[in-house]
């Protein structure tokens, strides 16, 4: 499952979904909003080219990484501290596999996948660089 949504995600059942009898290996990336000072961040995408942006990085993390199943689930809208933002969970038959290609995806979501954050704090708020931005602070 590869989307671009304002709903939490039930990370469990994603977990669930990605075992096979083959699966040595699940590895979950859960990307949370912290309180850095903000009380809330606002998050858009342009999904016409993040959706399938995310896509082929799920598809270049498949082949390099031999992955069995990779979601990849990008929260948009308003979100409070300690929401989840940004979910990976991937299945290799291997943890050096799943490890790998779980860091590959979200690296490669932050250098390329436009998503547009703005950070709001009581006296109002700030538009940063998303994930793909550089110098943001949020690594």
């Amino acid at each position: 499952m590869i989307r671009i949504q304002t709903d939490d995600v039930d990370i469990g059942a994603l977990i669930t979904a990605a075992k096979t009898p083959e699966t040595g290996a699940v590895v979950v990336f859960d990307g949370i909003v912290r309180n850095d000072g903000i009380t809330e961040m606002e998050l858009e995408a342009y999904e016409d080219v993040a959706v399938p942006e995310l896509e082929k990085i799920a598809m270049a993390a498949t082949e390099q990484f031999h992955l069995q199943h990779v979601d990849i689930v990008h929260r948009i809208g308003r979100l409070s501290v300690g929401e989840n933002i940004l979910i990976i969970v991937v299945s290799a038959g291997h943890r050096p596999d799943a490890y790998a290609g779980s860091r590959y995806i979200i690296e490669e979501i932050k250098k390329s996948v436009p998503v547009w954050k703005k950070e709001l704090t009581k006296d109002g708020g700030r538009w940063v660089p998303g994930e793909h931005g550089h110098g943001s602070g949020h690594h």
